[in-house]
């Protein structure tokens, strides 16, 4: 029997299916980085009943964002427009969580405040790009957080968390991957503080802990989740001893009794594999042996190594993003092990409903003739 077809509970919740869709930055937020009708469109397409969803990373924090076309909930205005996306996904039976990140020190003064400089744990010289008016450039040089502000970062996911529920959304999952700002203060490529946030394990995972913490005040420990990287590479992120750093992470959240958490494979750097990495999911099996709860598994999987990780007791539930963008039925098509459309890379950031909402969904030879 597949697993991957069979009930599982997250937190409060029951799905009737185990396949994800896949947090997935995708820039169509309209200006003031408000979510529209075509963001709304976008996630109703994927949803499903007793489906579970994602969003895509949303802004925390004023000066959080490295994309131009991120969507925010770091002031009221933005709340109507996610409403628009949490009524339309349940209407279709499905739940959603909202993803906060803060992109740190992976952004450019384009997209900073009064043109300031983009923020981090260290200044550490750094490649990446961020994504502003003039298209691609490469990322501002940063500079490092005094202690005093970092209780601003914290109060600020606390607070678009609150917004989060007034938006509709079924729970939070905070961004601790991918090179952001958690990313940043957890590897020690990046982290170079003296002070309490920097040096030992425990220091480095303080603003990580302090924010998941701040965002359980508000919606309780089953509908927070925690998104790692374990041994990410992307944004010229590393550490001395990632498998010491990930699993002691592991451990303190696992402390908190969250809703699941959601593990990148590091075979992925972004959206693009990562050919020299092992292509076995080794972050969730390595996870599992320092976590017992839930686990979302993400980053290369199809049908058939999804069912493998989900057998093998390394993941509870499977997080799809390229199959996703590309077929809106990505669930049934799975199930019934239809033909899958191929998805289109160039359009995967940015730009309009081409390559966003005009995947088609399955056709049979007979619905085809007709």
């Amino acid at each position: 029997m597949s697993k991957l077809f069979s009930e599982v509970k997250v937190g409060p919740y029951t799905f009737s299916h185990r396949v994800v869709l896949a947090p997935l930055t995708r820039m169509r937020a309209e200006n003031g980085a408000i979510p529209g009708p075509l963001m709304a469109e976008y996630y109703a397409q994927r949803a499903s009943a007793g489906g579970f969803l994602i969003g895509e990373a949303t802004i925390a924090a004023p000066n959080g964002n490295g994309y131009l076309g991120a969507p925010g909930l770091y002031d009221d205005s933005q709340i109507a427009g996610w409403k628009l996306v949490t009524d339309a996904v349940h209407a279709k039976g499905a739940k959603i969580f909202l993803q906060l990140y803060h992109a740190g020190r992976q952004s450019n003064s384009e997209l900073q405040p009064d043109g300031g400089r983009p923020v981090g744990p260290s200044e550490v010289p750094h490649g990446g790009l961020a994504y502003t008016d003039a298209g691609w450039v490469p990322n501002t040089p940063n500079r490092a957080l005094e202690t005093h502000e970092i209780a601003g970062i914290v109060e600020s996911f606390r607070a678009a968390a609150a917004r989060g529920v007034e938006a509709g959304f079924d729970g939070v999952e905070l961004h601790g991957a991918n090179g952001y700002l958690f990313d940043q203060f957890l590897q020690d490529g990046s982290n170079k503080r003296t002070d309490i946030y920097g040096g030992s394990f425990e220091n480095r995972a303080r603003l990580l802990m302090e924010a998941t913490r701040a965002v359980i005040s508000v919606w309780g420990s089953d509908r927070v989740a925690v998104r790692l990287g374990p041994s990410g590479s992307w944004g010229d992120m590393s550490d001395s001893d990632p498998v010491g750093l990930f699993t002691y992470v592991a451990e303190e959240l696992a402390k908190l009794n969250l809703a699941y958490l959601h593990l990148i494979e590091p075979r992925i750097l972004g959206n693009v594999e990562n050919e020299s990495a092992n292509q076995d999911p080794v972050a969730a099996q390595m996870i599992r042996k320092h976590y017992a709860g839930t686990i979302i598994a993400a980053g290369g999987f199809d049908g058939e190594t999804a069912e493998a990780v989900l057998q093998a007791g390394d993941a509870n539930l499977v997080a799809f993003g390229r199959h996703f963008i590309a077929n809106p039925d990505l669930p049934e098509r799975l199930r019934r092990n239809l033909s899958l459309n191929q998805y289109d890379r160039p359009t995967f950031f940015g730009g309009t409903h081409i390559g966003y909402t005009d995947y088609p969904f399955y056709k049979s030879e007979a619905q085809a003739v007709a």
